[in-house]
């Protein structure tokens, strides 16, 4: 653990926040925003903050039920739920970790190839891979803390400083863009991607056990975990505006990294050269960042599974040295290697499928583990505005699911 100074910092208090900012966002949510602002323009930038609290709302939701019941969401869904969900569970993490690590790796590959003009996709992604592993393996949750600090710090700066130097019109259409929410015709599909790609998926379960490793209880806990949890999402919807006044400005076209390739080549051509190049290095923050936050997180995940299937308890430092942790950990930095050569597309495509199933359960698992199963006193117990949250959060992804099957 930290030492006492690094428990009195600024830094110390917010640092799960911004762990969550940083594995959430990657290089889909770059990509979809960019191009879902050269569709349409600023009208959807009030997507991206919407998006935004859905996620604080699930993320609000676990660290309530962790700090209500001092047990993980894992061991909620196996006493209160029973043992199936948990063994589903795991079926389901098996898939969505080797097509969540194929993305991230492809990703990071993409990067790596553009800023050293040398090498290929697959050698880099491979080597982001490993790096990823060494690092977690090596580095421990504070050395962790910082790194992935660092990381979006980077991303942050040049992504914005990236999006005001494109230029934007500082008229009304910009702020009836961010406080009016409205669909353009034809757009309902680039306003859903935005909305519901902003913050991650089952990476939002990390959350608990980045608290877990702070020792945060009780209500001080949960008003705690609210401060890092809103800076946290608010960098998170600037991250997405921003790239959705990128997209504004620029006539992008294409899918894929090779969109991200195309915003640099562009700001390069419009703006300068060092914009565009400043722009890859965010871009690669993001995807490299957001690496590190899975690697890191959800290994969690599966010794987590494990101790409460076998009746053990461990805290999350306990759980991050254990064995089970550093299987896992092997596993998801390999076995993505074996997809590699599918297009990313193809790789993403299945991952967000996966998503998609894993959020309406998240939010009808919160609504009634934190609404029925807590003591009718505790004062951690959902109150009315929660429960309304997470209902519209539970509606918004199973539309989000079931609109392409009848569409």
């Amino acid at each position: 653990m930290g030492s006492e100074g690094d428990k009195g910092s600024v830094f110390y208090r917010i640092a799960p926040g911004i762990l969550v900012a940083a594995t959430g966002v990657g290089a889909g949510d770059l990509i979809n925003a960019s191009l879902a602002g050269s569709e349409l323009g600023l009208v959807i930038l009030w997507a991206a903050w919407l998006g935004a609290i859905l996620k604080w709302l699930l993320n609000e939701g676990i660290a309530r039920w962790q700090l209500a019941s001092g047990t993980t969401l894992m061991e909620g869904w196996r006493e209160r739920i029973g043992a199936p969900v948990c063994y589903l569970f795991l079926v389901y993490l098996l898939l969505w970790t080797v097509f969540v690590g194929g993305t991230i790796m492809k990703a990071c590959g993409v990067a790596g190839q553009a800023l050293t003009g040398s090498g290929t996709v697959f050698v880099w992604g491979v080597i982001h891979s490993i790096a990823g592993i060494v690092l977690v393996w090596l580095g421990g949750f504070h050395f962790f803390e910082k790194l992935m600090s660092l990381c979006i710090g980077v991303m942050f700066v040049t992504v914005t400083i990236s999006a005001f130097k494109v230029g934007v019109p500082l008229d009304g259409n910009l702020i009836q863009g961010l406080l009016i929410p409205q669909v353009p015709e034809g757009g309902l599909s680039w306003t859903l991607g935005v909305m519901g790609g902003v913050g991650g998926t089952v990476t939002l379960l990390s959350y608990g056990y980045w608290i877990g490793e702070q020792n945060r209880q009780g209500r001080s806990g949960l008003k705690a975990c609210w401060l890092d949890l809103g800076i946290g999402y608010a960098m998170t919807a600037i991250f997405g505006m921003a790239m959705l006044v990128i997209g504004s400005q620029l006539k992008l076209s294409g899918k894929g990294t090779g969109v991200a390739l195309s915003i640099a080549s562009l700001i390069g051509e419009n703006v300068a050269p060092f914009v565009g190049f400043l722009f890859l290095v965010g871009f690669w923050a993001a995807v490299f960042s957001s690496l590190l936050g899975v690697w890191q997180g959800v290994p969690y995940l599966f010794a987590d599974f494990r101790q409460t299937m076998a009746g053990r308890r461990m805290d999350a430092e306990e759980l991050e040295k254990s064995r089970d942790y550093k299987v896992y950990l092997l596993f998801l930095g390999l076995a993505p290697i074996a997809i590699q050569n599918l297009s990313l597309s193809s790789i993403a495509k299945i991952y967000a499928v996966l998503g998609s199933l894993f959020m309406p359960f998240l939010a009808l698992t919160l609504l009634y583990l934190n609404g029925r199963c807590l003591e009718q006193d505790t004062e951690l117990r959902n109150p009315w505005w929660v429960n309304l949250g997470l209902l519209a959060t539970l509606l918004f992804f199973v539309y989000q699911g079931v609109r392409p099957a009848i569409s």
